[in-house]
């Protein structure tokens, strides 16, 4: 007999296909939300359950499913999941780390280079039938080359944006909780830095850290108040690590140059004071949206539920900490 799955929302099309051939699969929606009460209803008899970072699996949804044995994220994050309860049940959790490190980094410097050259005000104003012709001060925006770059998180994407940036000229430095040691800082050509430090120090700064209760708010009004007012702000990462209303006010006062989002301190609500700035730019979510990098990670995915539920230790299994 087929183990029963619970997927909240579709995978690509040849993934869903793959997955419902090795299971009793149950789509829960085809919509951008699943209503709780849904997850809720279905989650019941499931022994495994395909999720995304839109999913909150907590407590109740737990206390839902007596059988569940595995929880899979197509998601590098796993936030959206309370881990500790998951571990005390016994219940697996995975996610799709490394596939989208890639991606990712690309969608970071479109973002830098978008707010530097402030591009998205400036494709406005040409489809709003503003051009006239060339000026000398039309959208002066801020050369790359010889400026700081300051990344915060040094895992797998912050150092793939740092390969990136010395193509620009840039000079990187960065901030994480566990230092480089120095052979490999100078192979990166890196340079550490106390948080503070780099906030002040760099003319850009591209969030790279995960999710965990000591980096909420990590980026706050009194830190924004640190950076130059020349600077730039890059979060591809979480959101809640931003103080977004705090930010949108730097933004609005001049206190900061430019900011470029894909996530949001409540996504996927953005604080509607951002919504009218000409110099933020605003993605939905879009860090790993590639087709290549998407198709791995749904295939990822699929093969940690099934692992799971044959009783075998999932390839990216997270394991307690």
């Amino acid at each position: 007999m087929k183990p029963k799955v619970l997927l909240t929302h579709p995978l690509l099309p040849e993934a869903m296909d793959y997955l419902a051939s090795e299971v009793e699969l149950e789509l829960a929606t085809r919509e951008m939300i699943l209503p709780r009460s849904e997850l809720l209803e279905r989650i019941g008899d499931k022994q495994g359950l395909l999720c995304f970072l839109t999913d909150t699996i907590d407590r109740e949804v737990m206390d839902r499913a007596p059988e569940l044995k595995v929880i899979a994220n197509c998601a590098v994050g796993v936030n959206n999941i309370d881990l500790k309860e998951a571990w005390n049940r016994g219940l697996l959790v995975t996610n799709t780390p490394e596939v989208l490190t890639e991606a990712t980094a690309d969608l970071t410097l479109a973002l830098i280079l978008a707010t530097t050259r402030r591009l998205v005000a400036a494709d406005r104003f040409c489809r709003e039938g503003r051009f006239r012709g060339w000026q000398i001060d039309l959208f002066l925006g801020q050369e790359l080359s010889g400026r700081t770059l300051g990344i915060i998180g040094f895992g797998r994407i912050g150092r793939a944006v740092a390969r990136r940036a010395l193509a620009f000229n840039l000079k990187v430095i960065y901030h994480d909780p566990q230092p480089l040691q120095p052979a490999l800082e100078k192979e990166l050509q890196v340079e550490y830095r106390e948080l503070e430090e780099l906030l002040r120090q760099a003319d850009i700064v591209s969030i790279h850290a995960s999710l965990r209760p000591q980096s909420y708010h990590l980026i706050s009004r009194d830190r924004l108040e640190l950076m130059k007012r020349t600077a730039v702000l890059i979060n591809v990462a979480r959101g809640p690590i931003v103080e977004e209303k705090a930010l949108a006010e730097a933004l609005a006062s001049g206190r900061l140059w430019a900011a470029g989002l894909d996530v949001y301190e409540n996504e996927p609500e953005i604080t509607p004071e951002l919504m009218g700035l000409d110099n933020v730019v605003l993605l939905p979510h879009i860090g790993s949206a590639t087709y290549e990098t998407r198709k791995k990670m749904c295939f990822m995915a699929v093969k940690n539920l099934l692992q799971g539920l044959r009783g075998e230790p999932p390839d990216n299994l997270i394991e307690p900490f």
